[in-house]
């Protein structure tokens, strides 16, 4: 089994489940209201432990309730904490969710200390991506960081995964320094200037993606499945059909699960495969970290 170091975000989130989202200027009112561990990065390596990886996760939290909760957590999920820093002035990260009844949601992020990971921080958990085999990272924390750590990586021979979330245009310096990007269908369209509404302009969205260097472009299309394009070639792995209750962090379930999916020896396919089904369980429940299952749970659905 290879090693995962997740760099990225951690949040606290605070759920509210309405029968629809607000427009501008309005207020509803909404039905259920808890609180749940997130942000892109700590769902990623929350997903990837239940489902048996060897995970190290580098973050920044607030010297307050919700970081000590959140570190807390994660230990007790087998998460290597270690690099895991804590800032004197900035609080934890905050994520306001909104989940309508068909399973969307709205997100607004108040970042705190994930604004403050800085590469600073990544020289000092430098052993955990040089002893690590998969560098897993997301959008959620400055982008010097992640280019940073791409940077270091890729010259470390390491494999790097980018889920380029939330979305926003990249350099083709990081591009090139990427194994394989995980964007989904906005997140493609802002990559590659090219909107994705089927099939066909997913795959020139790819094409466009991989001539800047990425050598894997992997398409996520929620209820229809997921696009790759690897090595000039195209294969669909169709989303399995589920009841959704809430579709948030499913795609950060898929960019976990794939990732032990590699580490583990799967192929490229299968990996993608074992991702689309434990992002599949994930939508049929409430919340991030809270809905991500376990290995055994793969096996019986």
């Amino acid at each position: 089994m290879q090693s995962i170091i997740v760099v990225g975000s951690c949040n606290t989130d605070m759920v509210i489940k309405s029968d629809r989202l607000p427009i501008p200027g309005e207020t509803i009112i909404g039905g259920s209201f808890f609180m749940n561990p997130g942000g892109k990065g700590a769902n990623q390596a929350v997903a990837a432990a239940r489902l048996g990886g060897k995970v190290t996760f580098v973050s920044k939290t607030g010297n307050d309730v919700f970081g000590k909760q959140s570190v807390v957590l994660y230990n007790h999920e087998n998460i290597n904490t270690e690099f895991i820093f804590s800032d004197s002035k900035l609080p934890s990260g905050v994520a306001l969710i909104n989940v309508d009844a068909y399973g969307e949601n709205s997100i607004v992020v108040a970042s705190g200390a994930n604004a403050n990971l800085k590469p600073a921080d990544i020289e000092i958990a430098s052993k955990a991506i040089e002893e690590g085999d998969i560098i897993l990272m997301q959008l959620e924390i400055p982008i010097e960081t992640v280019e940073y750590t791409a940077k270091k990586a890729f010259e470390k021979g390491k494999k790097v995964i980018l889920n380029p979330a939330p979305a926003q245009a990249l350099s083709d310096t990081l591009l090139k320094q990427i194994d394989i990007i995980i964007p989904n269908r906005n997140e493609a369209e802002i990559l590659s200037g090219i909107k994705v509404v089927e099939m066909e302009s997913a795959q020139e969205a790819a094409k466009v993606i991989a001539q800047k260097g990425v050598n894997t472009v992997i398409i996520t299309l929620g209820n229809k499945g997921a696009l790759i394009f690897d090595q000039g070639e195209f294969n669909f792995v169709p989303a399995l059909v589920v009841e959704p209750v809430d579709t948030t962090a499913a795609g950060d379930t898929f960019c976990g699960a794939f990732s032990v999916g590699l580490a583990e020896g799967k192929s490229l396919i299968e990996a993608v495969q074992f991702a689309v089904k434990a992002s599949a369980i994930s939508v049929t429940r409430m919340g991030a970290q809270s809905s991500s299952p376990y290995r055994t749970e793969l096996a019986h659905f």
